[in-house]
């Protein structure tokens, strides 16, 4: 399992953009094998959101990114910081 992960500055003006944003680029990237996505607010932070991807491989991310990165970007309206990308392998699993 493979999770990108993506932690934004969201002011409230900003959030229905954001979150409609999201779903799109959620949307896209179902035809790239997606396996679940989120969209999750930093409890205790002001205004700190974290879009997460869950694929069952990274490689699938990879040409989600290659293809369509760049023109998601273009599309999304909210106006955003991102304070980080997070790229994490699942090493142990429990149910």
């Amino acid at each position: 399992m493979f999770i990108h992960a993506v932690h934004f500055k969201v002011m409230p003006k900003e959030v229905k953009d954001y979150r409609k944003d999201s779903l799109m680029w959620a949307r896209f990237a179902k035809k790239y094998k997606l396996e679940a996505y989120f969209t999750m607010k930093r409890l205790g932070y002001k205004n700190e959101y974290i879009s997460v991807y869950l694929w069952k491989k990274k490689q699938d991310c990879d040409r989600f990114m290659k293809d369509l990165h760049d023109e998601l970007v273009s599309k999304s309206k909210a106006k955003v910081t991102v304070f980080g990308y997070y790229n994490l392998s699942a090493i142990d699993k429990a149910k």
